[in-house]
């Protein structure tokens, strides 16, 4: 692991990240967005959604390491990355897997990125 890179951990920063670039591959979803100089950060999510414990903790290690191998040369500075697990992610080549992380790195980089996601629902009022 690169000592350059740090690990997010705190659930605000998960939820800054979500309101920045969004890239979209078969395999994840690469979140972008500017962390105010705090370097190169990453963070991943992986929800029960994907699988059982055994399965879900593959998944991290997986991304783990894609990530300690791009972020180095192809992260942006001072950006937080967050990889959010897809199905069928898990099952995936992994070369494969590395191809598209570059490219989605690639396409942030440029400042391109997916469409912004509509909300699915809308809460209603508390009483």
């Amino acid at each position: 692991m690169d000592p350059s890179l740090s690990v997010i951990r705190k659930r605000s920063d998960f939820l800054a990240a979500n309101r920045g670039m969004r890239n979209a591959k078969p395999g994840f979803v690469l979140l972008t967005r500017p962390n105010d100089g705090q370097g190169k950060r990453y963070g991943i999510t992986v929800t029960k959604k994907i699988g059982n414990a055994v399965v879900r903790n593959r998944m991290k290690r997986r991304f783990r390491e894609l990530l300690w191998a791009a972020l180095p040369e192809a992260g942006l500075a001072d950006h937080d990355h967050i990889l959010i697990g897809r199905e069928g992610g898990v099952e995936r080549d992994f070369a494969k897997m590395r191809e598209e992380l570059a490219a989605a790195l690639a396409r942030a980089s440029k400042g391109e990125g997916d469409r912004a996601r509509r909300p699915r629902h809308k809460r209603s009022p508390r009483k």
